[in-house]
């Protein structure tokens, strides 16, 4: 029981739930928008930028994120620090926010799906199959960073729907796949353990 209350997967599913809760209160007040909608009023309400990571449009919004974020999160936190999860987390879903409501004027935008793209992308870039193609193409950065928006365009479009913040689906899934060329989830001991099973026999 430790165990899963220390997983920060299960942790931020916690606040999603909660959060969830405090949205129904605040429908009630009339006051969703005003506490955890992301839109082009967040220069006065900059808290936005958080609650809206972690609030949902619908009960069905908010257990399709937490299926994807129970698939992937567990992943990603086997190989970093709680700390880094939640920097990630957070960082990924504010930043694929306001991608959506900059490039998108009068926007609004709420859900993890941004910062759960960014995680999906960090596991396709930072997995040994990737990077040992990677290295072995010797790819120019600018050209492993076009490659990278193409790939981040088709899983985009592969995700579409009506309703859907597909920017922030895009800027996610880019930054986590910029992210995880550069490893930065990825702790010392964690480098260390790869290098010492990756490496000639002692």
């Amino acid at each position: 029981m430790a165990r899963l209350g220390g997983s920060p997967t299960v942790q931020t599913l916690t606040v999603m739930a909660v959060v969830f809760l405090g949205q129904q209160v605040a429908g009630l007040l009339g006051a969703m928008g005003f506490f955890f909608v992301l839109g082009p009023t967040v220069p006065l309400r900059p808290w936005t930028l958080l609650t809206s990571i972690y609030a949902h449009g619908s009960l069905a919004h908010l257990l399709g994120n937490a299926t994807m974020l129970l698939l992937v999160g567990l992943i990603v936190e086997s190989f970093t620090t709680t700390a880094r999860y939640h920097a990630f987390f957070v960082a990924a879903g504010a930043l694929s926010g306001l991608a959506q409501i900059t490039l998108l004027p009068g926007s609004r935008v709420l859900g993890a799906s941004g910062a759960i793209f960014a995680f999906l992308g960090y596991l396709v870039a930072a997995n040994p199959v990737s990077s040992s193609v990677l290295d072995v193409l010797r790819l120019r950065r600018r050209t492993q960073l076009v490659l990278f928006a193409l790939l981040a365009v088709v899983v985009t479009l592969l995700t579409g729907a009506p309703g859907v913040a597909l920017v922030a689906h895009f800027t996610g899934f880019l930054l986590g796949l910029l992210a995880g060329r550069l490893g930065v989830l990825g702790t010392s001991r964690h480098r260390g353990q790869t290098q010492h099973t990756s490496g000639p026999p002692g």
